[in-house]
């Protein structure tokens, strides 16, 4: 790879990086090409976006970015992969899934809405994260939980004086 080359490589991942809030990095090595295949695809179904990137470049794209990414460059040795999402536990949630079957994907770490997640006990936690559409669900639900009630028993009230009749 040239040098031209690598700075290339390198703006296009700080765009990347400034585009989102949540990054995934895990090692993916080892898997067959039909493994490969099948994580591809589970991440395309799922919105997120899964691309094999050389350490130097991303620790470098990391550094040029406007984000804080913490200690997260320090976990970039080895064969790495970055999972980039929309929803922040959709990432965890596929590597746990492919972990039902095999030892890989192994989570190195994320950065999701400025927080550092280091290390692959990390893993749980990060695929049971809420996400922002979970979270407003469970408002409405709470927030509709007492007009029901009050509805409920208005109407409980009202067919008991009708059969009282």
């Amino acid at each position: 790879m040239t040098r031209e080359e690598k700075s290339i490589a390198i703006e296009d991942l700080t765009a990347q990086l400034a585009g989102t809030n949540i990054v995934y990095v895990a090692d993916i090595s080892g898997l067959n090409a039909e493994t490969t295949s099948s994580l591809r695809r589970a991440c395309f179904k799922a919105g997120v976006k899964l691309e094999v990137v050389k350490n130097t470049l991303l620790a470098k794209a990391m550094e040029a970015s406007d984000k804080d990414y913490g200690d997260l460059p320090t976990v970039l040795k080895g064969n790495t992969s970055i999972f980039i999402a929309e929803v922040a536990n959709a990432p965890g949630k596929i590597i746990k899934d492919f972990r039902k079957k095999s030892d890989k994907p192994i989570l190195k770490g994320a950065f999701i809405n400025s927080e550092i997640y280091i290390g692959d006990n990390q893993l749980e936690a990060l695929a049971t994260i809420k996400s922002k559409e979970e979270l407003i669900g469970e408002v409405i639900g709470l927030l509709q939980s007492p007009a029901q009630r009050i509805i409920a028993a208005l109407q409980n009230k009202f067919a008991g004086e009708e059969s009282a009749e």
